[in-house]
């Protein structure tokens, strides 16, 4: 992208978003406490040292800085808090998890700034990231990605085969990351990380422990067993189970029970970890996921209709879930030669997925897919003359096969397929001065398809697609350290990319609601630069972060009608069309004012338009991107116990009205309302007891005023009024 392509591309956005952020940050300075910047005076001119933290000084980390208790991993794929990185970072750890009440994983994002999970069935889960969702987001296990080839451009359900109960931490960076991360990482890249054995010491140790959750607003029973065992310092071993049983989910005061939207999962997970000495360990883990029976109900005739929405016309349209991943890791530090940290990682995955749908006519489809991925990948980190350097090559090879009871060639995507992805990066963190931190990264990246088995969908006879793409990313970020260890200035320039996937070139498969997608072959792929500035401060009883992002969008895929039908689905296919922007702006602040109390909340706003083609004449017209995020803003107050066995907090999370609707946003009536979704506001408690040493006890309320909403561009509504409980016991 050139630069005077830039200016023009910035002309054409309309910038009443940048004169908003200057103002929103001379606000913030000029707010500052004066006796914050004098406790931070005698600290000012302390050196800033940029290097990776130990696993000592990451615990000491989590201990000692109230308002930062998480670290991040992701950023810069390496051990840094998040309060020096040139990123806007969020984290939810497993206590936030269960003592929140959070029951899956796109559910455990959904009070963070900037993001907003759209759900089309209580099944299913997307987080939408600074506007973006499906592939144009990236979520990673342990560092593997489980984005693929099939990945599709709108929500997905893909994000809820992670369980949650068997997660550490979950790590969030917003904004473009190709650098490290390669293709799909646009709106944010997502990094969960799951449990493994803890409390290393003399001899055999061994701990239990049992959790159990119930809601009644989903009628729903949660068990989990945890094994955590070591031998000596060498062994470790981590065992875990969760069993999920859904019931029909009730909403609020209008719609309340909808009915044919539950159902159960099972989950396992198994790690091994062999320490070869203090600092290299080798690590063998395996997990997996079976979800049975997960219906679409909107698109069912036991939808229920709100504010004007549609109900669907299927008799059923169940979803069966399959995830397994298996993996071998090295990872090394402190080693005595130019590399100084090394990770290595061999992964097998597989995903496999059956729809199940029943007709109004009561004829009976079944479609589906097998994806097996072979991943491997090699980072290192080496201390230089010329900065810091973390750098890498990483490979991903997918083989597809698929299948369709109505389409003797393919499935949803082209069925005999491979793709492979390659990567290569490298990026450099350079002190400049004691206060200013520069960081530079590139990386070059290789795609490539080969689909065997393709249908026409003009003749309707079987074809073949092939194709590769070379893409090149690169970015610069600045830290600037306004008082050392209490204010940061960050800034970024960052390009972004994301091949075209099998998805994009052979879906033959819904869309939106009565929409078909056909093949479209000869996609380039999509390019993103993005322009970020913030402010992070952090005190022993005050931390913020805040910031301005705005997005440019070049040669976006996006589908077009073509005019046609196909089984009374009105037919959509891709072309690279779609230029424009997102912007927006995030807040996100905590204040202890009280030994015992605590004030926290954030807020978010996003705006943005992108070239579509409503209709099957060769016409663009800019329009707001599809599902836009409502502005949207959540406060809360924390009590907590001086012995820390007893805590309360109270939160309302406000939306605000989105009428900013695309063409297929209005076409899409059985999941938004005529003229948009209404905003909402709902108000919840929540609480917890620590029994005991090993007995803990989480209660919530939530949506104490039975509120019946519905986030923007989902299939179904929220819970109302509903009593979550949850009970962990350890021994």
């Amino acid at each position: 992208m050139s630069i005077g392509s830039i200016f023009r591309r910035c002309e054409l956005a309309n910038y009443p978003g940048l004169r908003t952020c200057v103002v929103c940050f001379l606000w913030l300075i000029a707010i500052t406490p004066a006796k914050l910047h004098a406790q931070a005076k005698d600290g000012g001119d302390d050196k800033h040292e940029s290097k990776s933290l130990s696993r000592q000084e990451i615990l000491q980390e989590e201990l000692s800085t109230p308002t930062l208790k998480e670290v991040v991993i992701t950023a810069t794929r390496r051990s840094e808090r998040p309060f020096d990185l040139s990123f806007s970072t969020n984290s939810v750890t497993s206590k936030d998890i269960s003592d929140s009440s959070y029951r899956s994983t796109p559910e455990a994002l959904r009070e963070l700034p900037g993001i907003m999970v759209q759900k089309t069935s209580h099944g299913q889960g997307s987080p939408f990231i600074r506007g973006f969702t499906g592939f144009r987001n990236l979520l990673l296990i342990d560092g593997i990605r489980l984005n693929n080839s099939v990945f599709r451009s709108g929500p997905n359900q893909y994000w809820n085969t992670v369980d949650a109960f068997s997660l550490d931490r979950i790590e969030v960076v917003k904004g473009p990351s190709s650098v490290l991360y390669g293709s799909d990482a646009i709106g944010g890249t997502v990094n969960a990380i799951t449990k493994g054995p803890s409390g290393y010491g003399e001899g055999f140790q061994a701990s239990q422990r049992i959790f159990y959750r119930f809601s009644s607003g989903e009628r729903s029973h949660t068990s989990r067993y945890e094994l955590n065992a070591t031998w000596g310092d060498k062994l470790g071993l981590w065992l875990g189970g969760t069993f999920k049983d859904y019931g029909s989910l009730h909403a609020g005061r209008g719609t309340g029970k909808q009915s044919n939207t539950g159902y159960e999962e099972w989950d396992a997970e198994f790690k091994l970890e062999y320490f070869f000495n203090p600092d290299t360990r080798l690590i063998i883990a395996h997990q997996e996921v079976d979800q049975n029976n997960v219906p679409r109900t909107h698109r069912t005739i036991y939808g229920k209709s709100f504010k004007g929405t549609t109900r669907g016309t299927d008799r059923r349209r169940d979803l069966d879930q399959e995830r397994r991943l298996t993996y071998i890791q090295l990872h090394a530090e402190n080693m005595d030669s130019f590399v100084e940290t090394m990770r290595l990682s061999l992964s097998w995955q597989e995903q496999h997925e059956t729809r199940d749908r029943i007709r109004g006519s009561g004829r009976r489809d079944l479609q589906g897919f097998d994806v097996g991925t072979l991943g491997v990948s090699a980072q290192f980190e080496s201390s230089s003359s010329i900065g810091y350097l973390t750098y890498g090559v990483e490979y991903y090879r997918d083989r597809i096969n698929s299948f369709s009871t109505r389409n003797s060639i393919q499935g949803p995507v082209a069925n005999n397929a491979s793709y492979d992805l390659l990567g290569v990066f490298l990026q450099d963190e350079i002190s400049l001065t004691d206060r200013l931190d520069l960081v530079l990264g590139g990386r070059v990246n290789f795609a490539r398809v080969d689909a065997n088995r393709v249908r026409d969908p003009l003749l309707g006879r079987r074809t073949s697609i092939a194709d590769e793409w070379w893409s090149f990313a690169g970015n610069v970020r600045l830290v600037y350290h306004v008082v050392p260890e209490h204010i940061n200035f960050f800034g970024a320039v960052s390009q972004g990319f994301r091949a075209p996937n099998l998805s994009d070139l052979t879906r033959f498969d819904s869309a939106r609601s009565d929409e078909i997608e056909t093949p479209a072959p000869g996609l380039n792929p999509e390019n993103f630069l993005s322009f970020e500035v913030g402010v992070k401060t952090q005190y022993d009883n005050w931390s913020m972060q805040a910031a301005y992002f705005h997005t440019l969008i070049d040669e976006s895929i996006v589908r077009v009608p073509t005019g046609r039908t196909i089984d009374g689905d009105s037919e959509v296919t891709k072309l690279n069309g779609g230029d424009g922007f997102v912007q927006g702006i995030e807040l996100a602040t905590s204040y202890r004012f009280h030994p015992q109390w605590t004030a926290f909340g954030n807020l978010t706003w996003i705006d943005g338009e992108v070239d579509t083609f409503p209709s099957s004449r060769p016409r663009r017209v800019r329009e707001p991107i599809s599902r836009l995020m409502p502005m949207t803003g959540l406060a809360g107050l924390r009590w907590e116990h001086p012995s820390g066995n007893y805590w309360v907090e109270g939160l309302a999370t406000i939306a605000d009205r989105q009428n900013n609707l695309s063409s297929r946003d209005k076409a899409d009536t059985s999941r938004i309302p005529k003229g948009g979704t209404p905003s909402y506001t709902v108000f919840s408690l929540r609480s917890g007891w620590q029994i005991k040493e090993n007995v803990r006890l989480s209660v919530s309320l939530e949506n104490l005023t039975d509120e019946d909403y519905r986030i923007h561009g989902s299939g179904l509504n929220e819970l109302g009024r509903s009593l979550n409980v949850g009970v962990s016991i350890s021994f």
